[in-house]
């Protein structure tokens, strides 16, 4: 028996080495992303020539749960969920062979579908940004350090086991730019497409086989691959009448630029605020969260060695430090626990020998319990650890512990127990009690059987609590048959004295008070039984008015805070505003480290935020060093009070992974989500208004938040078929010299050894500003001709779609709240009453109360 110890020691040492880590379960369903970039199309276009047709492919594939999409401008994410059962691989695989489809269903040239990394809500482990020491922030501007950040930082990450992707956030995306002017164009009478020409047949490179020249071969090679802006500036577009070569500086200025972006990063200390470069470290789904972060760090400790000087890359959030604090908690509380369980032992049982050996069975237990977490694939967490109970753990032990020395109390031989004697003994008393000790662990096991047959968000979030349990009561349930009989017979007294101990006389104090309870109780046993009946019928009537929570909300030490600006806000706009917010924050509240404002879309768009949307993350210095308050939720209510200061902006209140694991389960970031269903925006707009109404007089209901499905000023140019005809022209032909004049169009890459940029050709900065330079794009005509685009469409200003949210195949919008002060169960109910008695929908439009974990 001392050798099977021996082996549980070692194999729960190894298994509590290679268990995973995480704070808590990931409760994120099991999903794949497909996203389209189509910077080109506006909302309502996106829609019906890609999130649609997406849809309509995906939606083939057996085992999917759930389809919805979100569809913006030049950007689509339709989201695919699978049943929980299916493997995430096979997953991805059916996405992948459906793409072939997908594409094939859009029109060409209008974006390529593809899959976001395999991660999820708990994914993003790692976030930093990139700056410049002091000294340094005149050498390196935004476009620099994004340069930094996507073939330094980004490059050399990706190559860290258990990362998915490193998605690059904010700066200025670098750009060779041939910066067109339009009447040097015009006045020259080339077009665009002349421009395209030239540029592509300039910038390439070729071999020519070799020649064989004994003894040696010389291969042949041309180098005509575009190296510098002066390269550019030398090639030539066409000859003119004279013979005289136009050259692209004669019709552009070609410059360093950059893409046009929809997102931007900010960061704000007590030494300043301003834009800035970051990324997030996405881990792969399935690992080992506490491992991953080690390695990243290490990893980070050795690139910022290989950063140009100057340059620093420095994380905000780290998802080691909450993993630290929530096994900190977990180690605390079984510390304590298991202190207060010997304790209690030592002090009832009357003698040390017998509490330590009913102790040993914690410690024994949970190796036994850490090595099949580790079998079974369960992580270590704040739910799956923290919920075990020592008192369940000794139960069987105390049992057998308590009969032997019962029995060797009894000793009648006037002397002490040989060690046979005493294996008999312990023999004797362990069988006797072993089938109470079983019966009483079996029952408790049986209690946890409901939760292991839960199912979805549920059972992600519950089931690793009752699996660690049941190993835990199994490990001690075998241990009190086997290892507790062994180490009772070796180590408690043998001598067959017995004094009477504070124990004893504590139990006869206890015995004296229970006696006339007990005897009392059994002559009327009538009033005892409606007194029980009683008390079980006001315990219900209570519970049945108590609130209801999925479960208290984990204080992950950092607020996350979705701020919103008003529809069609520019970016600049929205960096002014978080800026101002970032500040007021920064210089008011002492308890703040730093604020890192994500603004809009990061690279792979994920998370898909429109421009005048931000996720605020105020990183908060330890709880032992706030000074305003001690408490989070006040903490909470006093910045949201401050930032009222900011004109035209709301604010909600949240935390990173909170939010975070939201989004990605249902497209809903607030705790309650309401959707509403139905085919007319406009209609849906009105609704969501109303509920609006009614959720803001509800107790409790903070930061309302209703989705903007239109109201997106637009500059519309709507191509007038009789014109173009006129002209010789197409819908094709206006709409490139559309696209290219402002949006721009790659010509080519530009190759810096292994660095890679696009060769971008758009029209100037100062003939991009107004409506009036869209009126006056020239598209040529087949005879030469320059007409300008206002001869050819009609081009005003109106108002759009902003997004559109899809779900099976329905349109839909969100109204979402937050809860502070109240339970989520009570508001719901409240919320769903006021709704059914106030509101009656259309026949066409119908809502859904979605509640958020």
């Amino acid at each position: 028996m001392g050798l099977f110890t021996l082996a549980l020691i070692a194999w729960g040492v190894y298994s509590l080495k290679q268990l995973p880590i995480d704070a808590v379960p990931d409760i994120t369903n099991n999903q794949v992303q497909v996203i389209t970039l189509s910077p080109s199309l506006a909302t309502q276009e996106v829609e019906r020539l890609i999130s649609y047709p997406v849809e309509q492919t995906m939606s083939t594939i057996p085992e999917i749960e759930q389809v919805r999409s979100i569809s913006r401008f030049g950007l689509s994410v339709v989201t695919i969920v699978f049943h929980d059962d299916v493997d995430i691989y096979w997953a991805r695989q059916q996405v992948n062979e459906k793409l072939a489809e997908a594409k094939n269903n859009i029109p060409a040239g209008l974006g390529n579908p593809e899959i976001s990394p395999i991660s999820t809500g708990l994914g993003e482990i790692y976030q930093y940004v990139i700056h410049a020491k002091p000294g340094f922030e005149e050498k390196y501007n935004a476009r620099d350090l994004r340069s930094i950040q996507d073939w330094i930082v980004r490059k050399q990450l990706l190559g860290t086991p258990g990362i998915a992707e490193v998605n690059s956030f904010g700066g200025l995306l670098k750009q060779y730019e041939i910066a067109l002017d339009p009447d040097k164009l015009r006045g020259l009478n080339l077009s665009i497409a002349d421009v395209f020409t030239a540029l592509e047949s300039s910038n390439q490179n070729t071999g020519g086989a070799y020649i064989d020249k004994k003894p040696t071969a010389y291969f042949i090679r041309s180098e005509g691959l575009i190296g510098s802006l002066d390269d550019i500036n030398k090639i030539v577009v066409k000859n003119n009448a004279n013979g005289i070569p136009v050259l692209i500086r004669d019709i552009a200025t070609v410059q360093l630029g950059s893409s046009i972006r929809y997102g931007a990063l900010t960061r704000a200390t007590s030494k300043g605020h301003g834009e800035a470069v970051g990324g997030i470290v996405m881990m792969l789904k399935g690992a080992n969260a506490n491992d991953v972060v080690k390695k990243v760090k290490a990893k980070i400790e050795r690139i910022n060695k290989t950063l140009p000087e100057g340059v620093v890359v420095e994380p905000f959030l780290d998802r080691s430090a909450l993993v630290d604090r929530a096994m900190g908690t977990v180690a605390k509380n079984l510390i304590e626990g298991a202190l207060i369980v010997i304790f209690v032992l030592v002090l009832f049982l009357g003698n040390l020998r017998a509490g330590l050996v009913v102790a040993s069975v914690i410690p024994l237990s949970m190796l036994f319990a850490i090595s099949l977490m580790n079998l079974f694939g369960v992580s270590g967490n704040l739910m799956s650890l923290g919920a075990i109970d020592f008192g369940l753990i000794v139960d069987g032990a105390v049992i057998i512990v308590e009969a032997t020395m019962h029995i060797l109390a009894g000793n009648k031989l006037g002397r002490a127990y040989t060690q046979r004697e005493m294996d008999a003994e312990v023999e004797k008393s362990s069988v006797r009690m072993m089938s109470a000790a079983a019966f009483g662990q079996i029952i408790i096991l049986i209690v946890y059987l409901p939760i292991l047959a839960l199912v979805g968000i549920e059972g992600k979030m519950f089931g690793p609590m009752a699996q660690t349990v049941s190993f835990a009561i199994l490990g001690a349930f075998l241990l009190s048959l086997t290892y507790v009989p062994m180490v009772s017979s070796l180590l408690l007294s043998k001598k067959a004295t017995h004094k009477r101990n504070f124990s004893d006389r504590m139990m006869d104090f206890f015995q004296r008070k229970y006696t006339p309870i007990i005897r009392a109780a059994l002559r009327k046993r009538m009033a005892v039984v409606a007194s029980s009946i009683i008390l079980l019928a006001i315990s219900i009537l209570l519970f049945l008015r108590m609130g209801g929570e999925f479960i208290p909300t984990l204080e992950e030490g950092d607020f996350a805070v979705e701020t919103r600006l008003l529809t069609g806000s520019s970016l600049s706009q929205t960096i002014d505003k978080v800026n101002q917010a970032s500040d007021i924050l920064v210089k008011r509240f002492p308890e703040v480290k730093e604020v890192i404002g994500k603004i809009g879309a990061a690279e792979i768009p994920t998370d898909p935020m429109p421009m005048e949307a931000c996720d605020l993350t105020i990183i908060l210095k330890d709880k032992k060093d706030w000074t305003t308050t001690n408490d989070r939720v006040e903490l909470a209510e006093l910045m949201g009070k401050a930032l009222e200061d900011v004109p035209g902006v709301s604010f909600g209140f949240s935390q990173p992974i909170q939010l975070r694991s939201n989004e990605l389960i249902s497209g809903v970031r607030q705790d309650i989500g309401i959707k509403i269903f139905g085919d007319d925006l406009s209609a849906l707009t009105d609704i969501s208004q109303k509920i609006g109404k009614i959720v803001s007089t509800v107790e409790g209901a903070k930061d309302l938040y209703l989705e903007q499905a239109t109201g997106l000023p637009q500059i519309v140019v709507k191509i007038n078929r009789d014109r173009i005809a006129q002209y010789g022209l197409t819908v094709d032909k206006v709409n490139q010299a559309l696209n290219t004049a402002f949006a721009g169009q790659s010509a080519g890459v530009v190759y810096e050894g292994e660095q890679r940029y696009d060769m971008v050709v758009r029209l100037s900065q100062q003939n991009r500003q107004d409506i009036s330079d869209v009126k006056n794009v020239y598209v040529s005509a087949p005879n030469g001709n320059q007409v300008p685009l206002d001869q050819l469409a009609d081009v005003e200003f109106k108002v759009g779609p902003n997004q559109i949210q899809r779900e099976d195949t329905k349109r839909r919008i969100i109204v979402g709240l937050n809860v502070r002060g109240r339970d989520i169960a009570s508001v719901v109910t409240e919320i769903e009453e006021k709704i059914n008695a106030q509101i009656k929908l259309p026949i066409r439009l119908l809502h859904h109360l979605w509640r958020s974990v």
